[in-house]
């Protein structure tokens, strides 16, 4: 790879950055909003999987004494 100055490098950062397409407010705000929804959902999910798998270990060890 050649190596290139910085006026090089920051020019090129300049171009590649101007061809970068921002979200608009609102797309970012139903983004942030379904993230939150999912990340809900999941981590209730995930709490009644846990509860489920330490109940049986609690069953299997009550089981075993």
């Amino acid at each position: 790879m050649a190596k290139v100055s910085p006026g090089e490098f920051i020019r090129q950062v300049r171009t590649e950055t101007a061809k970068v397409v921002w979200p608009t407010r609102k797309e970012t705000v139903q983004t942030a909003i379904m993230v939150m929804i999912m990340t809900t959902i999941l981590a209730l999910f995930f709490l009644g999987i846990d509860s489920i798998f330490s109940s049986v270990v609690q069953f299997l060890v009550g089981l075993a004494s």
